[in-house]
């Protein structure tokens, strides 16, 4: 069923035109920077959008204007990701495995998972209670289950939200999602999260 799931909002997604994956990331990107999670983070972790994914180039610029310290994401190995903090988007970026944009290796400064005060999870779907499809991996599963206790919120489009998705050992959800629509609270992570407040 995830297969499917996957297959079935991949291609929705990938219908959208240009024009509109701009237009509803920006709408993402207002809703985020107005979250207080957002706005008490000094460190932040954003993935690097490729594709049809709900962009985020621009919030990782933006997040550096106003001085947060961003990190992205490292393929180390198999299923396993580290954090890089970077201090310029155009510069020190290259593409990496899979084709989507990580730091070059003179440009790499680790930083320690638990410095990190939010994460901005990628996703292809998602249902409302949190949990969430990614691209079969496992490598963001494998990341956010050793930084339980801080706020994880998924971006997507409005596309990309079903009603329910089956849930397998090692699948770790999210708190909120944001959509170019709506701010959805996952009530069921709460117990997951226990350092900051979701307001």
């Amino acid at each position: 069923m995830k297969t499917d799931l996957r297959k079935a909002i991949s291609e929705k997604r990938n219908l959208l035109t240009t024009q509109e994956i701009t237009s509803k990331s920006l709408k993402i990107k207002e809703r985020l920077f107005n979250l207080e999670e957002f706005k008490k983070a000094s460190i932040i972790s954003f993935y690097i959008s490729f594709r049809s994914e709900v962009q985020t180039h621009e919030m990782i610029k933006e997040a550096l204007r106003l001085d947060k310290r961003v990190a992205v994401p490292i393929v180390e190995s198999e299923k396993v990701l580290s954090l890089s903090e970077i201090k310029d988007f155009d510069n020190e970026l290259k593409i990496g495995k899979f084709g989507i944009l990580e730091p070059k290796l003179e440009c790499r400064r680790k930083i320690n998972l638990e410095e990190v005060e939010l994460v901005i999870v990628p996703g292809v779907v998602f249902d409302e209670r949190g949990n969430r499809i990614g691209y079969g991996g496992g490598y963001y599963d494998n990341l956010l289950n050793k930084m339980k206790g801080i706020p994880f919120i998924g971006l997507a489009y409005e596309l990309q939200i079903v009603n329910h998705i089956p849930v397998e050992d090692g699948d770790i959800p999210v708190h909120k999602i944001i959509t170019e629509k709506r701010i959805i609270i996952c009530q069921q992570t709460f117990a997951h999260f226990d350092k900051l407040t979701v307001t």
